[in-house]
């Protein structure tokens, strides 16, 4: 590629005044102020030879103003009109016509300021493409990150540093129908496609779990129903089962437990008991010498549930000699844990939760958690069925508990992980799907929901130390746990049209870029800004199309409110709700 060129007759004006990374230039000619356009990129000479800084224009103002008549005015006039041609333009990097043996190499970095008087240049036409094709190197990987087209030059195509998107998080955002959907479908196909690949993406409504969302790589799993309840086999069958002892023992008891109730300490410490007793009966009954005198409450070791419900039953009704010799008084516990059992008792009989408390003998095995963490954890080639993203479908999980669930699978991928050999660790991504409604910005205290965010909250502080990475997609950022978003240095922002929304991400973003933000709410539908690590520059894309498309087209009113031969099944519906099954 040859080093760019830019001639003295093309300048459109030359710099008037330097603060840090914000310039103004001064333009002369009228016709070539109005050639310029926000948002589009110019370079200035810079004090070093070989060297140019690339700018984004902010603002283009022409002004006029009125000034003292000139001396000799024979027109006798009062005053005169004076105009200023005026281009405000934010610097963000530094364009290398040679940098070792490479040429036309792009830098984030600001060595120097231009000098007064430096020539502005506008980069268009051929440079524009050879300036897009420099800062969107495909690396040297066989299967490279695009992610669509620039708006500003449809003629390159924008790759995106795929290791720097995933190792410090990354955010898509969007409003409904803005194309956020088929954004993460066009990353996911490109996902699939690589050898060993390893994703999880959490799929709120099905969207990506429909007929046409299928292809090499990818596996689909979804959250049991009662109609699988009983079964053996159900994982082989995609259907997740996710057994109580796998929670830990808060998430236990902010499901159970009522901290208003006046016995809460008491119930919380006989349920501790007993189920730690539980978990170590279960390793005395399978003769394991490993495990034993090594675990604690929270250790994943399955154990009865029943047998937990009978011994609470005992001390709740128990009985223990008087003062007297052949009387009777109540025990210690005696009537204090009757509320406890009874919400013990109403979860595990409800069958919207049975993925978790009616188990099988299937998921009461020791080896059964390596089984479910292989399923969702082994990269493309060691996954049997030779897909590294796995789509789990949560749409038929109660929202009461969704927050929780959700936080439960995350926090075993990221103790698994932790727990690896460093030399053994594969890199996993949690593509998080609608994550207001389990990342929220507000939670109550103590409740499952806060428990579910601490986890998202942990990993996206450490994740990256052990090969965690988030990708927080969400249409309201604004509802979005700040935390989280804090740590992500990647956005994604297709459009936005609500106010709070878009200063949310202003504010994440450096203040020299943050008026960036001000195209978020008249992007067209497919069209996104991408800022961060994985960019060179902050630019304005057109997503491509995916092959593999998302049910979330949206539905067209007034067309099907036309169509005579439109058809409906409510009963179906109906019949569905109640069994808490699509199927």
């Amino acid at each position: 590629m040859a080093i760019f060129k830019f001639e003295d007759h093309n300048s459109i004006g030359t710099v008037f005044s330097v603060d840090t990374a914000t310039i103004i230039v001064k333009v002369a000619e009228l016709d070539k102020l109005r050639k310029l356009q926000v948002n589009h990129l110019v370079a200035v000479k810079s004090s070093k030879a070989g060297q140019h800084l690339i700018g984004i224009i902010n603002r283009i103002t022409r002004k006029v103003s009125d000034d003292e008549k000139p001396v000799g005015d024979d027109l006798g006039l009062s005053n005169f009109l004076l105009t200023e041609n005026i281009v405000k333009v934010n610097l963000i990097g530094t364009l290398l016509d040679r940098h070792g043996s490479k040429e036309n190499v792009f830098k984030r970095t600001l060595d120097t300021v231009p000098e007064i008087e430096a020539p502005c240049f506008p980069i268009e036409g051929d440079n524009i493409t050879k300036f897009m094709h420099t800062i969107s190197t495909a690396e040297n990987y066989k299967i490279p990150l695009s992610i669509g087209k620039y708006s500003i030059d449809e003629n390159a195509e924008a790759f995106l540093d795929g290791d720097k998107l995933f190792q410090r998080h990354a955010v898509i955002v969007g409003s409904t129908g803005s194309g956020k959907s088929w954004c993460v479908a066009k990353l996911i196909e490109q996902i699939a496609k690589l050898p060993m690949a390893n994703c999880i993406l959490f799929d709120i409504h099905g969207e990506y779990s429909g007929a046409d969302f299928k292809a090499d790589g990818i596996q689909h799993f979804r959250v049991a129903n009662p109609s699988d309840l009983g079964k053996k086999g159900n994982l082989e069958n995609n259907a997740l089962m996710l057994p109580y002892w796998l929670l830990t023992y808060e998430e236990m008891l902010a499901m159970l437990l009522d901290r208003s109730d006046s016995n809460a300490p008491n119930q919380a410490m006989i349920f501790s008991k007993t189920v730690f007793n539980e978990k170590d009966n279960f390793l005395t009954s399978i003769s394991d010498t490993t495990l034993k005198g090594s675990i604690t409450i929270d250790s994943p070791v399955p154990y009865k549930l029943e047998d937990v419900l009978s011994e609470i039953k005992r001390l709740d009704e128990e009985m223990v000699p008087g003062a007297k010799a052949g009387t009777e008084k109540q025990g210690p516990f005696n009537g204090k844990l009757t509320r406890f059992i009874q919400r013990l008792e109403a979860k595990s009989q409800d069958k919207r939760l049975g993925f978790m408390f009616q188990i099988s003998e299937d998921e009461l095995d020791i080896d059964w958690m390596n089984k479910l963490c292989n399923s969702l954890m082994h990269g493309s080639i060691c996954n049997n069925k030779k897909a590294g993203v796995k789509i789990i479908d949560f749409s038929e999980v109660p929202s009461d508990v969704l927050p929780l669930v959700i936080g439960l699978v995350a926090r075993i991928v990221f103790t698994v992980q932790q727990w690896t050999a460093t030399d053994k660790r594969h890199p996993i991504c949690l593509l998080c799907d609608e994550a207001h409604l389990y990342i929220p910005e507000r939670t109550s205290q103590d409740s499952a929901a806060e428990l579910g965010l601490k986890n998202f909250e942990r990993i996206a502080k450490e994740g990256r130390k052990y090969g965690v990475s988030l990708t927080v997609i969400s249409q309201r950022p604004a509802e979005v746990n700040r935390t989280v978003l804090s740590q992500c240095n990647n956005f994604i922002a297709l459009r936005l049209a609500n106010a709070e929304d878009q200063s949310v991400i202003k504010k994440l973003l450096p203040d020299n870029l943050a008026g960036l933000t001000d195209v978020l709410p008249i992007l067209d539908i497919g069209e996104a800004l991408v800022v961060g690590d994985a960019s060179l520059l902050p630019t304005r894309v057109i997503v491509g199309e995916p092959t593999i498309k998302p049910q979330s087209a949206t539905i067209k009113f007034w067309k099907e409110w036309s169509n005579e031969k439109a058809e409906q099944d409510v009963a179906a519906a109906v019949a569905g709700l109640r069994k808490q099954s699509k199927g």
